[in-house]
């Protein structure tokens, strides 16, 4: 948590099952870009809750004056995310070759990935 960054939280029945952060993703003259980083827990997993976090960002996130979202690191054997990400209207724009170091799988790739409002 900083003073430059959101954060929100999903709660269901007074207990957390997600939450996000919204910050810009550069100074300067990319700061009109914004990124989030999401984390569902594992019994929230398959039920919609991530999908809400991100519809809810994307208001917060143009209501704050963004005019894009950008994920930095995407990793790509995280296919619900991926698939989600794209049902949302993100194209992937870039490969990180093998820049995550998975625990069972060893050296996969991450993707970036932007959606312009």
């Amino acid at each position: 948590m900083a003073p430059q960054r959101d954060t929100f939280v999903a709660e269901e029945n007074g207990l957390i099952v997600g939450t996000y952060f919204l910050n810009a993703n550069h100074a300067g003259g990319g700061q009109h870009v914004c990124n989030c980083g999401y984390m569902t827990g594992t019994a929230a997993r398959g039920r919609g809750v991530a999908r809400q976090m991100h519809e809810h960002s994307l208001t917060h996130a143009r209501a704050r004056g963004f005019r894009a979202m950008q994920f930095n690191f995407v990793i790509r054997t995280n296919e619900r995310a991926v698939r989600l990400w794209q049902s949302l209207g993100f194209d992937i724009v870039g490969r990180l070759p093998e820049a995550f170091l998975h625990p069972s799988l060893g050296y996969v790739d991450a993707f970036i990935m932007f959606r312009k409002f």
